[in-house]
């Protein structure tokens, strides 16, 4: 379970995250939607206790962040949109020493390096060393490092970034699996497709302030009841793709009644 409580973040006279509040839910798949410079990464980097919020705070798996970052870090696993990887270690050295960070006993770690190296396609290259892994290899990598102490929430931000598409299509598979066992899924995209594809709640973020959150139904409803210009929704705002319920729904929020500026 993840829980914002009025989470706050200013960057003097910029609100970079304006007291956002909201609860996901135990084995869901949450997406985080936004425009770029939107407040996304902001929110998850305070959500990781990378970065200190202004006021509010963020509960982890009953965790609160501040009060206690190293049981909250303990249930979270994170692929970050770059993530970092030390290229002078091989693909089962950088696991095993990831396990070892979150106080995995040298058996158990060794033993599932090697599971996520072949569960990620990897087992072949789990010798080699890193910085020869191609940049899709390397985004694997980095999700099984995510997942090696088989954390309780797992936070995304852009995994889909440098996947070929049946590698996009396996990690799909993965989320959904891993949804299905109760790991809570915090996932930020770009790729509306795959929100929309993937996700049982989603949440729009603009100009750091929530703008909307619910079931794709919910948002598209919210879409139909909308009145534009003085004007009802039209049949394709009312079934629209979660794109097209995206830019009306920024756009409504961005300069209330008017259609604003798109992506």
């Amino acid at each position: 379970m993840i829980r914002f409580e009025a989470l706050h973040k200013v960057y003097g006279r910029l609100v970079a995250v304006e007291s956002l509040t909201l609860e996901i839910e135990r084995g869901s798949v949450f997406g985080f939607l936004g425009r770029n410079g939107a407040g996304k990464t902001t929110t998850i980097r305070m959500m990781m206790g990378l970065l200190e919020p202004t006021s509010g705070t963020v509960v982890l798996d009953g965790h609160d962040v501040r009060r206690e970052p190293e049981a909250a870090k303990a249930v979270i696993g994170y692929l970050p949109d770059r993530p970092y990887l030390y290229d002078k270690l091989t693909g089962g050295e950088f696991l095993r020493f990831v396990g070892g960070l979150y106080g995995m006993p040298a058996p158990e770690s060794r033993a599932r390096a090697d599971e996520l190296l072949h569960d990620f396609a990897l087992t072949a290259q789990g010798m080699e060393l890193v910085e020869t892994y191609s940049h899709g290899m390397k985004q694997r990598l980095a999700l099984a490092a995510a997942l090696i102490h088989r954390p309780r929430i797992l936070v995304l931000d852009e995994p889909i970034v440098g996947l070929d598409p049946q590698g996009a299509l396996e990690l799909r598979r993965l989320l959904v699996r891993l949804a299905d066992a109760g790991v809570t899924i915090f996932l930020s995209t770009h790729s509306l497709p795959v929100a929309e594809e993937l996700c049982g709640r989603i949440g729009i973020i603009d100009h750091g302030r929530l703008v909307a959150v619910g079931s794709l139904d919910e948002l598209r409803g919210r879409t139909a009841r909308a009145v534009v210009g003085g004007a009802p929704a039209t049949p394709l705002q009312e079934a629209g793709s979660l794109e097209r319920i995206f830019l009306d729904i920024v756009g409504l929020d961005i300069v209330g009644a008017e259609k604003g500026s798109r992506l």
